[in-house]
């Protein structure tokens, strides 16, 4: 049995693997994944099979490295002779349908790294789920059925660009994230975002000298209270008579809400006394399951770092802070430049960070050392003497040289690798 993560760590290699290995079962509090999708670049390709026959409903879908191999057969001979019965039977059904095309080797890989990340999670812990239209409702299948449908929370469609001109039909602008629990009560804090301008100018229409928004609310009780029905003297020198169920506070917070200027008094005889809700005292409209205030990085921004399919900071902050709390446990298993671990770091939470490529780890290491200089962390799986390098030389040219490369801080150049 693999004891528990007590640092901060990233691992170099295939994450399946790793989970098996280094992850113990209920040890992490969030997992975020943000698998190989869409890249920017369209490629008929998921619903070939491998001897090359095009679907016949062709799918633009995503540039990957997920194909038909003794590696995806083996996985799913895996599930299906080895996995829970439910896996098994859903497995069979996928392959029935799809054949041995690169979208049921995605599928397949996909399934075996939920199983793990499902084995991982603490009770009451939740997995986000980055995907594009294109998969997304193949893995609600699959998350369904290893997570259960009760434990799924909510589709959240986050709007990374403003339009685009498609002329083959509607823009494709938006990702999905698919949240799912396991098990319940599941740690939920909810995020506030800021009002519209119209929103401000139609429901706080009035301003005090100093500037101040307010709206007004009915200072009436909804049911009757006989012991709150009294007439209230306020600091105007007028007498206001209760309202016919009484008043929705005690006297004493009535004299309260008086001295800090929170009551409105009416301008005509007769009127109701009114409370001031200020807007700046609110917080905001809850979130949705829709997100369109948080953009995809621009090329002129400096959070950028040259990786293709790097998502916005205030992104993986927002999902780390609604489900987790200070000091719990992140992993990524697909962590790409980092994104996740660095907000992690950023909002107190320890981390788990896993990619298969050196030219990741190396661009992960080196932004966490920035942005938080002095940083503890770990490394698995890079060289460590010149005998190590030599072995990944021999085993992997292409990691070799990015992991070389990495010495130098190189970085990837227009978003390639």
């Amino acid at each position: 049995m693999s004891k528990p993560i007590t640092e901060n760590t990233l691992f170099y290699g295939d994450n399946l693997p790793i989970l098996r290995e280094y992850v113990p079962s209920e040890s992490v509090d969030l997992v975020y994944l943000d698998p190989p999708f869409n890249s920017n670049r369209s490629y008929n390709v998921l619903f070939k099979d491998e001897s090359g026959q095009e679907a016949d409903a062709q799918l633009t879908a995503f540039d990957d490295t997920w194909h038909w191999g003794d590696n995806a057969e083996q996985t799913y001979h895996a599930l299906v002779s080895e996995g829970a019965a439910n896996v098994s039977a859903l497995m069979g059904a996928l392959r029935q349908m799809l054949g041995t095309s690169q979208m049921m080797a995605y599928l397949v890989m996909m399934s075996a790294r939920l199983v793990e990340l499902h084995r991982v999670l603490k009770p009451g812990g939740s997995l986000y789920l980055h995907c594009d239209p294109t998969a997304s409702h193949y893995l609600r299948v699959i998350l369904d059925t290893i997570f259960s449908p009760q434990y799924f929370q909510s589709e959240i469609v986050w709007k990374r660009y403003g339009a685009h001109n498609d002329s083959k039909g509607y823009g494709a602008v938006h990702d999905v994230i698919l949240y799912y629990s396991k098990g319940r009560p599941a740690v939920f804090n909810k995020q506030y975002q800021g009002y519209d301008e119209q929103y401000v100018s139609e429901r706080f229409r009035f301003q005090d000298p100093d500037g101040r928004r307010w709206s007004e609310q009915n200072l009436s009780s909804p049911n009757p209270r006989p012991n709150l029905t009294y007439p209230y003297t306020a600091s105007n020198g007028i007498t206001y008579q209760p309202p016919p169920n009484g008043w929705k506070y005690t006297r004493d917070r009535m004299e309260e809400l008086d001295r800090q200027g929170r009551l409105h008094f009416p301008k005509r005889e007769g009127g109701r006394l009114r409370l001031k809700n200020y807007q700046d005292e609110m917080p905001g409209v809850p979130v949705q399951d829709i997100w369109t205030d948080i953009t995809l990085i621009g090329g002129t921004s400096p959070e950028r770092l040259g990786y293709p399919t790097q998502k916005p900071l205030a992104l993986l902050e927002r999902i780390i802070q609604v489900s987790s709390n200070p000091g719990d446990i992140v992993l990524d298993s697909f962590c790409g430049c980092g994104t996740a671990i660095a907000a992690a770091q950023k909002l107190g939470r320890r981390w788990i960070g896993i990619d298969i490529t050196h030219l990741a780890i190396s661009l992960q290491k080196y932004r966490l050392q920035s942005m938080f200089p002095g940083i503890a962390l770990k490394v698995i799986g890079e060289p460590e003497d010149l005998g190590a390098a030599r072995q990944l030389a021999a085993d992997d040219r292409y990691q070799f040289q990015w992991w070389a490369l990495s010495l130098i801080r190189a970085k990837p150049l227009g978003g390639q690798e």
